[in-house]
């Protein structure tokens, strides 16, 4: 993806207000924070109370967005007056895309939702599977460390990098919001990061988690907001494989991904492929808990983000986006220009183009990791390694 550092050419006409009307709606449907459950401490004193037997009905924050108003401005969006071939196609997939969300949110906890599910985000291939199996079998836990971090470091690590970021790059910006009723430890969700009031972790797990969720979805989001395209900043169709494969890596890179971590999201995959047959959370609970030997809390919120909305198979993409950048980085496939935005791996040669139209320019930041020692050497070394081999037994100094 050779770019070109000459000033950014403006889309044309048509274009320019399809792709800004687009970006204003993806703002507008936070998908995943309607599937994220509430009440979550509820939720796992009643499943404990019953044995690890019954699980009570998940609950969700009420929907605010008029869904049948966003379906009706998406279909009304004229993308076939839009000049480019090129951006007709990308701007047409990203509003199928979009439709397909409101679909999933409006089917939140009822029949059709794990099918619209698939339609979004795919399924668990057989491929996938065998090597989340492989990885529950054959991965062992790191060195045992002690959780003695919490909140207040956490908020020092992002607060420190956000002010590196902002030296360079005076408009580089990230809200932090600080929720004990989060159903995941930390995420970033329209450049918004969400982050556990009650999380205890180990200080060597900071950093890579920091990388993880500011140095690849806050650094794309920034990037992709420079590009003549405001896709590429809320995310061209099908970004999240390989945004959270970006995630995955910058862990490994940043020093310190333990082997327990690769398991969650091994376990993400199996627990995934046993929603899509029907499973419940005890089912899963049991499987992951009792035959794989995952700790309570771990099992419990595998199980629990699988059955999301009624069975959410975007757990799979982790492992699977991983999978497929280690697959780009072995055929000598460059890992800076994945940070110009938030896009699939299919869409590179849609970036040449856009490159050669002048709308696409280089990254203006790197995530702060490629600057630390041993990063060269890290990179060079994935490059030849497999998925199940991709973890740490103890932090890298």
């Amino acid at each position: 993806m050779p770019l070109n550092p000459r000033p950014p050419q403006p889309l044309p006409p048509f274009a320019a207000g399809v792709d800004r009307a687009l970006a204003e709606m993806d703002g507008e449907v936070d998908w995943l924070l309607a599937l994220s459950p509430i009440d979550n401490e509820a939720m796992w004193n009643a499943f404990a109370d019953s044995g690890y037997r019954e699980m009570p009905e998940l609950k969700y924050i009420d929907l605010e967005t008029d869904l049948d108003d966003v379906r009706r401005r998406l279909d009304a969006l004229p993308i076939g007056s839009v000049e480019s071939p090129l951006l007709r196609r990308l701007l047409d997939e990203k509003r199928r895309e979009m439709d397909r969300q409101v679909e999933l949110v409006r089917l939140r906890g009822r029949e059709g939702f794990r099918d619209a599910s698939v339609a979004l985000f795919g399924g668990v291939d057989a491929g996938l599977l065998e090597c989340a199996r492989e990885i529950m079998r054959d991965v062992r836990p790191g060195a045992p460390l002690k959780a003695d971090a919490g909140i207040d470091e956490m908020l020092e690590a992002v607060e420190a990098e956000l002010d590196w970021y902002r030296e360079s790059c005076p408009g580089f910006h990230a809200e932090v919001v600080v929720d004990t009723d989060l159903n995941s430890m930390m995420m970033v969700s329209h450049g918004t990061f969400y982050v556990d009031g009650d999380l205890r972790l180990p200080h060597a797990r900071i950093q890579p988690l920091v990388q993880h969720e500011i140095g690849t979805h806050v650094v794309t989001r920034h990037n992709g907001s420079r590009q003549p395209l405001c896709q590429l900043q809320v995310g061209l169709a099908d970004y999240d494989p390989l945004q959270e494969g970006l995630g995955v890596l910058a862990e490994y890179l940043t020093g310190y991904l333990p082997g327990e971590r690769l398991r969650v999201l091994a376990a993400r995959v199996v627990a995934t492929d046993m929603a899509m047959q029907g499973c419940g959370v005890p089912e899963i609970f049991d499987l992951l808990h009792n035959t794989h030997g995952m700790p309570t809390d771990d099992a419990f919120d595998v199980a629990v983000r699988a059955l999301r909305g009624g069975g959410l198979t975007k757990d799979a993409v982790y492992l699977g986006g991983l999978r497929d950048l280690l697959a780009h980085l072995a055929g000598g496939g460059a890992l800076e220009d994945l940070y110009v935005g938030k896009f699939a791996l299919s869409h590179i040669d849609a970036l040449d183009e856009l490159a050669e139209h002048g709308w696409l320019v280089p990254p203006e930041v790197l995530p702060r990791f490629f600057h630390q020692p041993g990063f060269a050497e890290r990179l060079e070394r994935c490059r030849s390694t497999r998925v199940v081999d991709l973890h740490h037994e103890v932090p890298v100094a």
